[in-house]
Protein backbone atom coordinates (compact mmCIF):
# COMPACT_ATOMS: atom_id res chain seq x y z
CA UNK A 1 0.00 0.00 0.00
CA UNK A 2 2.68 2.34 0.74
CA UNK A 3 6.05 1.81 0.20
CA UNK A 4 8.75 3.51 2.85
CA UNK A 5 11.05 5.96 1.48
CA UNK A 6 14.46 4.50 0.70
CA UNK A 7 17.49 6.99 2.06
CA UNK A 8 20.61 4.92 0.25
CA UNK A 9 19.65 3.22 -2.44
CA UNK A 10 22.06 3.97 -5.92
CA UNK A 11 20.23 1.29 -8.29
CA UNK A 12 17.30 1.94 -10.49
CA UNK A 13 14.17 1.04 -7.84
CA UNK A 14 10.68 -0.54 -9.06
CA UNK A 15 10.21 -2.38 -5.66
CA UNK A 16 9.72 -2.06 -1.85
CA UNK A 17 12.58 -0.71 -1.09
CA UNK A 18 15.27 -2.54 1.22
CA UNK A 19 15.99 -1.45 4.84
CA UNK A 20 19.29 -0.28 4.84
CA UNK A 21 19.91 0.47 8.56
CA UNK A 22 23.15 2.37 9.37
CA UNK A 23 25.33 0.23 11.29
CA UNK A 24 28.25 1.67 13.30
CA UNK A 25 31.53 2.15 12.46
CA UNK A 26 33.02 -1.61 11.04
CA UNK A 27 35.84 -3.22 13.28
CA UNK A 28 37.74 -6.22 12.81
CA UNK A 29 35.78 -9.34 12.65
CA UNK A 30 35.45 -12.27 15.14
CA UNK A 31 37.73 -15.14 14.96
CA UNK A 32 35.63 -18.17 13.25
CA UNK A 33 35.78 -20.38 15.99
CA UNK A 34 33.61 -17.54 18.21
CA UNK A 35 31.78 -15.91 15.52
CA UNK A 36 28.06 -15.88 16.95
CA UNK A 37 25.52 -17.77 14.56
CA UNK A 38 23.13 -15.32 12.50
CA UNK A 39 20.08 -15.11 14.31
CA UNK A 40 17.30 -16.97 12.57
CA UNK A 41 13.46 -15.12 12.03
CA UNK A 42 11.33 -17.27 14.17
CA UNK A 43 8.47 -17.32 11.11
CA UNK A 44 9.81 -18.90 7.59
CA UNK A 45 9.44 -15.78 5.09
CA UNK A 46 6.94 -17.87 3.35
CA UNK A 47 4.89 -17.66 6.22
CA UNK A 48 5.54 -13.81 6.74
CA UNK A 49 5.25 -13.27 2.73
CA UNK A 50 1.80 -15.01 3.15
CA UNK A 51 0.61 -12.24 5.66
CA UNK A 52 1.69 -9.20 4.19
CA UNK A 53 0.20 -10.42 0.88
CA UNK A 54 -3.14 -10.95 2.79
CA UNK A 55 -2.55 -7.32 5.19
CA UNK A 56 -1.91 -5.60 2.18
CA UNK A 57 -4.83 -7.14 0.17
CA UNK A 58 -7.83 -6.47 2.94
CA UNK A 59 -6.93 -3.10 3.35
CA UNK A 60 -9.11 -2.18 0.79
CA UNK A 61 -11.94 -3.86 2.52
CA UNK A 62 -10.76 -2.15 5.68
CA UNK A 63 -11.03 1.30 3.85
CA UNK A 64 -14.53 0.60 2.76
CA UNK A 65 -15.95 -0.56 6.01
CA UNK A 66 -13.88 2.26 8.08
CA UNK A 67 -15.90 4.96 5.91
CA UNK A 68 -19.01 3.15 6.83
CA UNK A 69 -18.57 5.16 10.14
CA UNK A 70 -15.65 7.93 9.33
CA UNK A 71 -15.46 10.53 6.92
CA UNK A 72 -12.25 9.49 4.86
CA UNK A 73 -9.99 11.89 6.49
CA UNK A 74 -10.62 10.61 9.95
CA UNK A 75 -10.15 7.15 8.16
CA UNK A 76 -6.80 7.88 7.21
CA UNK A 77 -5.91 10.24 10.14
CA UNK A 78 -6.43 7.44 12.55
CA UNK A 79 -4.62 5.17 9.81
CA UNK A 80 -1.46 7.24 10.37
CA UNK A 81 -1.67 7.69 13.74
CA UNK A 82 -1.92 3.83 14.30
CA UNK A 83 0.85 3.23 12.39
CA UNK A 84 3.51 5.41 13.21
CA UNK A 85 2.49 4.48 16.76
CA UNK A 86 3.75 0.98 16.13
CA UNK A 87 6.79 1.94 14.24
CA UNK A 88 7.24 4.75 16.62
CA UNK A 89 8.04 1.75 19.10
CA UNK A 90 9.88 -0.55 16.62
CA UNK A 91 12.65 2.47 16.62
CA UNK A 92 12.11 2.66 20.52
CA UNK A 93 12.90 -0.88 21.25
CA UNK A 94 15.64 -1.03 18.11
CA UNK A 95 16.84 2.52 19.59
CA UNK A 96 17.11 4.10 16.35
CA UNK A 97 18.06 7.84 16.04
CA UNK A 98 15.88 10.63 14.78
CA UNK A 99 16.72 12.51 11.31
CA UNK A 100 19.14 15.37 12.65
CA UNK A 101 19.19 17.69 9.29
CA UNK A 102 16.25 20.41 8.73
CA UNK A 103 16.75 19.13 4.85
CA UNK A 104 15.87 15.35 5.56
CA UNK A 105 12.73 16.34 7.40
CA UNK A 106 11.62 18.85 4.61
CA UNK A 107 12.00 16.29 1.86
CA UNK A 108 10.56 14.16 4.45
CA UNK A 109 7.72 16.29 4.76
CA UNK A 110 7.10 16.12 0.88
CA UNK A 111 7.07 12.29 0.90
CA UNK A 112 4.89 11.95 3.95
CA UNK A 113 2.50 13.93 1.16
CA UNK A 114 3.15 12.13 -1.97
CA UNK A 115 3.55 8.42 -0.46
CA UNK A 116 1.12 8.50 2.50
CA UNK A 117 -1.38 11.26 3.40
CA UNK A 118 -2.68 11.77 -0.53
CA UNK A 119 -2.93 8.63 -1.61
CA UNK A 120 -4.33 7.24 1.68
CA UNK A 121 -7.13 10.00 1.64
CA UNK A 122 -7.68 9.50 -2.26
CA UNK A 123 -8.44 5.88 -1.87
CA UNK A 124 -10.71 7.10 1.14
CA UNK A 125 -12.74 8.82 -0.92
CA UNK A 126 -12.53 6.41 -3.75
CA UNK A 127 -14.40 3.91 -1.98
CA UNK A 128 -17.05 6.04 -1.18
CA UNK A 129 -18.27 5.19 -4.57
CA UNK A 130 -16.20 2.48 -5.94
CA UNK A 131 -16.09 -0.89 -4.65
CA UNK A 132 -12.99 -2.30 -2.87
CA UNK A 133 -12.40 -4.69 -5.43
CA UNK A 134 -11.79 -1.65 -7.76
CA UNK A 135 -9.87 0.03 -5.79
CA UNK A 136 -7.62 -2.94 -5.20
CA UNK A 137 -7.02 -3.49 -8.84
CA UNK A 138 -6.38 0.48 -9.68
CA UNK A 139 -4.15 0.08 -7.01
CA UNK A 140 -1.25 -2.34 -9.09
CA UNK A 141 -1.18 0.37 -11.80
CA UNK A 142 1.59 1.80 -10.24
CA UNK A 143 4.44 -0.37 -11.04
CA UNK A 144 2.88 0.82 -14.63
CA UNK A 145 2.55 4.57 -13.81
CA UNK A 146 6.06 4.27 -12.09
CA UNK A 147 7.29 2.61 -15.90
CA UNK A 148 6.07 5.54 -17.63
CA UNK A 149 7.83 8.01 -15.18
CA UNK A 150 11.28 7.06 -14.80
CA UNK A 151 11.96 7.10 -18.19
CA UNK A 152 11.44 10.95 -17.89
CA UNK A 153 12.74 11.23 -14.65
CA UNK A 154 15.47 8.80 -14.12
CA UNK A 155 18.39 9.00 -16.39
CA UNK A 156 19.70 5.65 -15.33
CA UNK A 157 16.26 3.73 -15.84
CA UNK A 158 15.87 3.66 -19.81
CA UNK A 159 13.27 0.97 -20.54
CA UNK A 160 13.79 -2.25 -22.53
CA UNK A 161 11.64 -3.28 -25.57
CA UNK A 162 10.04 -5.83 -23.04
CA UNK A 163 9.00 -3.17 -20.50
CA UNK A 164 7.52 -1.09 -23.29
CA UNK A 165 5.54 -3.43 -24.17
CA UNK A 166 4.52 -4.24 -20.62
CA UNK A 167 3.33 -1.18 -20.03
CA UNK A 168 1.08 -1.16 -22.93
CA UNK A 169 -0.18 -4.71 -22.08
CA UNK A 170 -0.99 -3.10 -18.73
CA UNK A 171 -2.91 -0.15 -19.85
CA UNK A 172 -5.01 -2.06 -22.02
CA UNK A 173 -5.53 -4.17 -18.88
CA UNK A 174 -6.55 -0.93 -17.33
CA UNK A 175 -9.18 0.12 -20.22
CA UNK A 176 -10.39 -3.69 -19.95
CA UNK A 177 -11.21 -3.10 -16.12
CA UNK A 178 -12.99 0.27 -16.89
CA UNK A 179 -14.68 -1.57 -19.83
CA UNK A 180 -13.76 1.26 -22.38
CA UNK A 181 -15.28 -0.36 -25.17
CA UNK A 182 -18.39 0.62 -23.67
CA UNK A 183 -18.13 4.09 -22.98
CA UNK A 184 -17.15 3.42 -19.67
CA UNK A 185 -21.05 3.08 -18.79
CA UNK A 186 -21.92 2.39 -15.10
CA UNK A 187 -18.58 3.20 -13.90
CA UNK A 188 -17.81 5.70 -11.05
CA UNK A 189 -15.80 8.27 -12.94
CA UNK A 190 -14.88 10.64 -10.05
CA UNK A 191 -14.16 7.39 -7.45
CA UNK A 192 -12.01 5.77 -10.75
CA UNK A 193 -9.92 8.53 -11.03
CA UNK A 194 -9.15 9.04 -7.79
CA UNK A 195 -8.12 5.87 -6.95
CA UNK A 196 -5.76 5.58 -10.10
CA UNK A 197 -4.38 9.05 -9.10
CA UNK A 198 -3.82 7.78 -5.72
CA UNK A 199 -1.74 4.90 -7.40
CA UNK A 200 0.18 7.53 -9.28
CA UNK A 201 1.29 9.07 -6.00
CA UNK A 202 3.63 6.50 -5.38
CA UNK A 203 6.30 6.12 -8.11
CA UNK A 204 6.03 10.12 -8.18
CA UNK A 205 6.89 9.24 -4.05
CA UNK A 206 9.38 6.93 -4.46
CA UNK A 207 11.33 8.89 -7.55
CA UNK A 208 11.44 12.10 -5.25
CA UNK A 209 12.84 10.29 -2.52
CA UNK A 210 15.48 8.58 -4.72
CA UNK A 211 16.28 11.98 -6.03
CA UNK A 212 16.30 13.83 -2.70
CA UNK A 213 17.28 11.44 0.12
CA UNK A 214 19.81 9.03 -0.94
CA UNK A 215 22.78 8.92 1.26
CA UNK A 216 20.46 10.17 4.49
CA UNK A 217 22.64 8.80 7.29
CA UNK A 218 19.32 7.53 9.17
CA UNK A 219 18.20 4.44 8.57
CA UNK A 220 15.36 3.39 6.43
CA UNK A 221 13.25 2.54 9.57
CA UNK A 222 13.96 6.11 11.17
CA UNK A 223 13.54 7.62 8.26
CA UNK A 224 9.97 5.81 7.71
CA UNK A 225 8.64 6.32 11.08
CA UNK A 226 9.79 10.36 10.81
CA UNK A 227 7.74 10.04 7.28
CA UNK A 228 4.65 8.44 9.19
CA UNK A 229 4.61 11.17 11.72
CA UNK A 230 4.63 13.93 9.85
CA UNK A 231 1.94 12.40 7.54
CA UNK A 232 -0.16 12.02 10.86
CA UNK A 233 0.54 15.76 11.66
CA UNK A 234 -0.34 16.62 8.05
CA UNK A 235 -4.08 14.99 8.17
CA UNK A 236 -4.20 16.51 12.19
CA UNK A 237 -4.00 20.00 10.29
CA UNK A 238 -6.33 18.94 7.38
CA UNK A 239 -8.95 16.67 9.18
CA UNK A 240 -10.57 19.61 11.32
CA UNK A 241 -11.05 21.93 9.08
CA UNK A 242 -12.76 19.33 6.37
CA UNK A 243 -15.07 17.78 8.98
CA UNK A 244 -16.10 17.52 12.07
CA UNK A 245 -15.64 15.70 14.87
CA UNK A 246 -17.12 12.46 15.44
CA UNK A 247 -20.26 12.22 17.69
CA UNK A 248 -19.99 8.42 18.10
CA UNK A 249 -17.21 5.76 17.55
CA UNK A 250 -19.24 2.60 16.31
CA UNK A 251 -17.28 -0.30 17.19
CA UNK A 252 -16.73 -2.33 13.58
CA UNK A 253 -15.54 0.95 11.60
CA UNK A 254 -13.27 1.54 14.39
CA UNK A 255 -11.62 -1.24 14.65
CA UNK A 256 -11.19 -1.61 11.07
CA UNK A 257 -9.26 2.05 11.09
CA UNK A 258 -7.11 0.22 13.80
CA UNK A 259 -6.17 -2.97 11.61
CA UNK A 260 -6.03 -0.64 8.71
CA UNK A 261 -3.32 1.09 10.57
CA UNK A 262 -1.49 -1.17 13.00
CA UNK A 263 -1.31 -3.94 10.43
CA UNK A 264 -1.60 -2.58 6.97
CA UNK A 265 0.54 0.69 7.44
CA UNK A 266 2.51 -0.48 10.67
CA UNK A 267 2.99 -3.95 10.77
CA UNK A 268 3.14 -4.46 7.12
CA UNK A 269 6.24 -2.21 6.44
CA UNK A 270 8.32 -4.36 9.54
CA UNK A 271 7.33 -7.55 7.79
CA UNK A 272 8.91 -5.84 4.11
CA UNK A 273 11.96 -5.02 5.77
CA UNK A 274 12.82 -8.57 7.15
CA UNK A 275 11.86 -10.08 3.65
CA UNK A 276 14.07 -7.98 1.60
CA UNK A 277 16.77 -7.93 3.94
CA UNK A 278 16.18 -11.69 4.22
CA UNK A 279 15.01 -12.81 0.59
CA UNK A 280 15.95 -9.61 -1.29
CA UNK A 281 13.83 -6.80 -3.36
CA UNK A 282 13.05 -8.89 -6.14
CA UNK A 283 11.38 -11.55 -4.25
CA UNK A 284 9.80 -9.38 -1.64
CA UNK A 285 8.32 -7.37 -4.82
CA UNK A 286 6.02 -10.20 -5.95
CA UNK A 287 3.60 -9.18 -3.34
CA UNK A 288 2.89 -6.71 -5.47
CA UNK A 289 0.51 -9.52 -7.67
CA UNK A 290 -0.95 -11.01 -4.93
CA UNK A 291 -2.92 -8.05 -3.33
CA UNK A 292 -5.60 -6.85 -6.07
CA UNK A 293 -6.38 -10.87 -5.66
CA UNK A 294 -6.78 -11.20 -2.63
CA UNK A 295 -8.57 -7.21 -2.52
CA UNK A 296 -11.03 -8.75 -4.98
CA UNK A 297 -11.68 -12.22 -3.40
CA UNK A 298 -12.47 -10.01 0.03
CA UNK A 299 -14.97 -7.90 -1.60
CA UNK A 300 -16.70 -10.46 -3.03
CA UNK A 301 -16.50 -12.91 -0.29
CA UNK A 302 -17.28 -10.64 2.88
CA UNK A 303 -18.96 -7.45 1.11
CA UNK A 304 -21.16 -9.46 -1.44
CA UNK A 305 -19.58 -6.99 -4.43
CA UNK A 306 -20.26 -7.91 -7.87
CA UNK A 307 -17.96 -8.18 -10.46
CA UNK A 308 -18.43 -8.13 -14.44
CA UNK A 309 -16.32 -10.45 -17.10
CA UNK A 310 -14.24 -7.45 -17.41
CA UNK A 311 -12.93 -7.45 -14.26
CA UNK A 312 -10.99 -10.02 -13.20
CA UNK A 313 -9.75 -10.44 -16.84
CA UNK A 314 -8.48 -6.79 -16.89
CA UNK A 315 -6.50 -7.17 -13.45
CA UNK A 316 -5.11 -9.80 -14.81
CA UNK A 317 -3.92 -8.32 -17.66
CA UNK A 318 -2.95 -5.52 -15.58
CA UNK A 319 -1.06 -7.46 -13.60
CA UNK A 320 1.22 -9.42 -17.10
CA UNK A 321 2.05 -5.44 -18.23
CA UNK A 322 3.41 -4.70 -14.66
CA UNK A 323 5.40 -7.98 -14.11
CA UNK A 324 6.92 -7.59 -17.50
CA UNK A 325 7.29 -3.96 -16.59
CA UNK A 326 9.77 -5.11 -13.80
CA UNK A 327 11.66 -7.69 -15.80
CA UNK A 328 14.89 -6.51 -16.16
CA UNK A 329 18.19 -8.64 -18.41
CA UNK A 330 20.21 -10.53 -17.27
CA UNK A 331 23.83 -8.97 -17.21
CA UNK A 332 26.14 -10.44 -19.36
CA UNK A 333 28.85 -13.17 -17.35
CA UNK A 334 32.53 -11.61 -17.52
CA UNK A 335 34.37 -13.32 -19.99
CA UNK A 336 36.04 -16.31 -18.10
CA UNK A 337 40.20 -16.35 -18.41
CA UNK A 338 41.80 -18.30 -20.39
CA UNK A 339 44.63 -20.05 -17.68
CA UNK A 340 41.66 -20.63 -15.40
CA UNK A 341 39.12 -22.09 -17.08
CA UNK A 342 39.00 -25.29 -15.54
CA UNK A 343 38.29 -23.50 -11.99
CA UNK A 344 34.64 -22.78 -10.69
CA UNK A 345 33.79 -19.00 -10.26
CA UNK A 346 34.24 -18.37 -6.69
CA UNK A 347 31.43 -16.05 -4.86
CA UNK A 348 33.55 -13.23 -5.50
CA UNK A 349 33.03 -13.79 -9.12
CA UNK A 350 29.39 -13.74 -9.17
CA UNK A 351 27.30 -11.07 -10.51
CA UNK A 352 26.03 -8.74 -8.16
CA UNK A 353 22.77 -6.71 -8.77
CA UNK A 354 21.77 -3.29 -7.45
CA UNK A 355 18.79 -3.28 -4.65
CA UNK A 356 15.41 -2.55 -6.63
CA UNK A 357 12.38 -1.31 -4.69
CA UNK A 358 7.11 -1.30 -3.85
CA UNK A 359 2.21 -0.32 -3.12
CA UNK A 360 -1.32 -0.39 -0.50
Amino acid sequence: MSAPCEPRVTAPASAPPPSTLQSPPPSPPPSPAIAPAARRPALDWRIRFAGLSLIWGFSFLLIKVGTEGYAPFQVTFGRLLAGTAVLVAAMAMRRERLPRSARTWGHLTVAALLLNALPFSLFSYAELTIPSTLAGICNATSPLWGMALSVVALSEDRPTRRRVAGLGVGFLGVLTVLGAWQGFSGLDLPGTGMALLASFCYPVGWIYVRRTLAGTEASTLALTGSQLFLGTLQLAVVTPVFTSAPTSFPLLPTLSVLALGGLGTGLAVLLQFGLVQEVGPTTAQMVTYFIPVIATAAGVALLGEQLAWNTPVGALIVLVGAALTQSRPRPAAPPEPVADRAVPPGPENATRTGPRRAQP
